[in-house]
């Protein structure tokens, strides 16, 4: 069965993601010096600033990529096989310097 897209922009997606991102810059910025102390504190606390990135990575991330689809500029696309057979190249031979 194939899948169809739909053109339907994101619109919600964008303003979900763009205010998650908001608030948690938010907190961290309110509230850094008290997670500081607790990521200082060691053992499982010392992922916290990993966990961290990988949370503000993810939510800003989807929140661009949500705010590029509703803008509607996209990657171009180009055919690979074209690009694939122009850059071929002739096969090397070993060559033995003695």
């Amino acid at each position: 069965m194939a899948t169809t897209q739909s053109n339907s922009k994101p619109f919600g997606r964008t303003i979900l993601f763009g205010t998650l991102t908001a608030a948690f810059y938010t907190g961290f910025f309110a509230y850094g010096d008290t997670i500081a102390a607790h990521f200082a504190q060691g053992s499982f606390w010392a992922a916290g600033p990993i966990a961290t990135v990988f949370a503000v990575s993810y939510l800003h991330g989807e929140f661009a990529s949500n705010l590029w689809s509703v803008l509607g500029i996209s990657a171009i696309r180009k055919d690979t096989r074209k690009t694939v057979e122009a850059t071929k190249r002739p096969a090397q031979r070993p060559v033995l310097n003695a």
